[in-house]
């Protein structure tokens, strides 16, 4: 497939996600601070539809992504080198009846300390839409099924109580499940992450005692406390104001953010009193950037190029003065 046919393609059905996200917020100013040493680390083949979604952190500073257009889950090296790990089975329809989008995708991917993979696969189709195990030398495996008509995105790890929880984009639900599978359930259906029109909830991370989530058409930021009983406490809103926000990660420093939004090709700092500057925009190389990862002083930054329709790539950063 030639780049113009994936522009056609990507740039149609994410026609909505411009419109929600193309100004960017009006109270951002644009520094680096506190980022140093921005550089572009690797570039992918739009040709081949490898639009990196979200990201994972191996102990070696490996990466696992997602690739949604390619349906695959690869491993790029700390030099840069792509592997693909797998590639998760076509819908038989194509994928034209996933919800919102029209197109198979994976989406959210978390690492146990084991090495195991889940990631998060959205269809349109009852058969494949799901949680997704990929163990390590092993083909990938379905372990909790998802209605058809939901589109799972943000995926988070609680490690103690090994539970996942899984945010739905259109069903605007938070679902959890075990670490071995089975039955989702819904953990929470507040209001706060329904969508106004494209896609809802959206990038998830288990800290401090709660599940923190982004909503992307309500520009907001999120905090679910997590009960007792693994009950859903009542939503918090953190941050507003950033429409398009995607996934995202905490910077070590408390409540420090750094988040992905994704139509204005910026990267925010969210502080913890919900203020938030731009710290990276497309003059940096984002090109509509979909989830931010970091381990110690090392941050990381995928962009997909949904509408850009340029260059998907990884870019990466030092996060100055980590403690």
């Amino acid at each position: 497939m030639s780049k113009r046919s994936v522009k056609i393609t990507l740039a149609t059905v994410l026609a909505a996600a411009a419109a929600f996200t193309a100004a960017a917020p009006a109270n951002a100013t644009h520094t680096r601070e506190p980022l140093a040493d921005v550089r572009l680390a690797s570039h992918f083949d739009l040709s081949a539809r490898q639009m990196p979604e979200n990201i994972a952190l191996l102990p070696d500073g490996t990466a696992a992504v997602t690739f949604a257009g390619s349906r695959q889950v690869a491993q790029i090296t700390p030099w840069g080198t792509t592997r693909i790990l797998a590639t998760l089975p076509a819908p038989a329809d194509g994928g034209v009846n996933t919800p919102a989008l029209g197109f198979a995708l994976a989406t959210g991917i978390v690492r146990n300390t084991d090495g195991t993979l889940y990631v998060l696969y959205a269809t349109g189709t009852a058969d494949l839409t799901g949680l997704w195990r990929l163990r390590p030398g092993q083909a990938p495996q379905r372990i909790a099924a998802l209605p058809a008509n939901s589109l799972p995105n943000g995926l988070a790890l609680d490690k103690r109580t090994k539970r996942l929880y899984i945010t739905d984009s259109v069903l605007g639900t938070v679902w959890t499940v075990p670490t071995s599978g089975g039955t989702p359930t819904a953990w929470s259906t507040a209001p706060e992450l329904a969508s106004a029109g494209f896609l809802g909830a959206n990038g998830a991370k288990v800290h401090n005692g709660a599940l923190w989530v982004t909503n992307l058409d309500q520009g907001t930021l999120l905090r679910i406390p997590i009960r007792s009983g693994n009950r859903a406490g009542t939503p918090q809103v953190k941050a507003s104001g950033m429409v398009g926000i995607d996934d995202f990660g905490f910077t070590g420093r408390g409540d420090d953010i750094l988040a992905a939004v994704n139509g204005p090709n910026t990267v925010m700092r969210i502080r913890p009193d919900g203020t938030h500057t731009t710290v990276l925009d497309a003059a940096d190389g984002l090109q509509n950037p979909t989830s931010v990862a970091l381990r110690g002083n090392e941050v990381y930054v995928l962009s997909a190029a949904y509408t850009t329709a340029t260059d998907p790539n990884l870019l990466r950063a030092r996060l100055r003065g980590h403690r």
